[in-house]
């Protein structure tokens, strides 16, 4: 009995080992759910606002917000296109690589920028806008030749593999079609059969080379059609002629 009672509140302290992990793990998701919900509704906004400026306000500020939006913008169509093409093209880590570098220069950029928008005096901004405005232009180049490679490397995949796919089904298309073949010419009858007749066929006596009076006429060779017969359940079984 008491191996018993251990053995049941081993398995009872398994099974609620198991319950509590169960219940971690969907914590941990529902976190993470929540969490990239709110990332991107914060996004979301900061985009919306900054659109907004850049309409609402002209001048330094307007243009602050235009190259945040442009910073923004190039970056993460960047990210996505490379993190979607990444796990069926190894050789793109390289591009990862460079990319991650190239997002912390994107990020102390768009800080500068944030910075610059809280600042009052317009002198200043108007003073700082022509060196940040050629900082993010070398990052949103990187960014989009990143990009542009990227897209350019699985067009050229795709296309590679649509040419030798089209190739195959050409291929099989035509061994499907095999009886269209063009068949083996026949043998052209010699200057005996074709010209003068011999003494031997003028007296009604064969040559060397005419098939003896009882000898079976050659059968033609059996074509893959022939020897390829598929049977189908539906088919009935054709009945011998001497049967009634």
């Amino acid at each position: 009995m008491e191996a018993v009672a251990v053995i049941v509140a081993l398995m009872f302290a398994v099974f609620v080992a198991l319950g509590v992990i169960a219940v971690v793990r969907s914590v941990r998701a529902v976190k993470r759910g929540v969490d990239r919900t709110v990332t991107q509704a914060r996004r979301t906004v900061e985009d919306t606002r900054l659109k907004a400026k850049q309409y609402v306000q002209p001048g330094a500020p307007g243009e602050v917000a235009e190259l945040r939006l442009s910073l923004r913008t190039s970056m993460r169509a960047t990210q996505e296109a490379l993190r979607v093409a990444a796990p069926d093209d190894p050789s793109l880590s390289e591009a990862l690589a460079l990319f991650k570098r190239l997002s912390a220069h994107g990020q102390e950029i768009d800080a500068d920028l944030k910075r610059l928008e809280a600042e009052p005096d317009k002198a200043r901004v108007a003073g700082s806008l022509p060196e940040l405005r050629e900082r993010v232009e070398r990052v949103t180049h990187g960014a989009d030749s990143l990009r542009w490679a990227a897209q350019d490397r699985a067009r050229q995949f795709a296309d590679d593999d649509l040419v030798v796919l089209s190739e195959q089904i050409r291929m099989e298309a035509g061994a499907l079609r095999h009886w269209t073949t063009e068949e083996e010419p026949q043998a052209t009858p010699t200057a005996a059969g074709s010209g003068a007749r011999t003494p031997g066929t003028a007296t009604g006596v064969g040559t060397e080379g005419a098939a003896a009076p009882g000898a079976e006429p050659e059968r033609p060779a059996i074509t893959a059609r022939d020897a390829w017969q598929p049977g189908y359940s539906w088919q009935k079984t054709r009945r011998p002629e001497s049967t009634t």
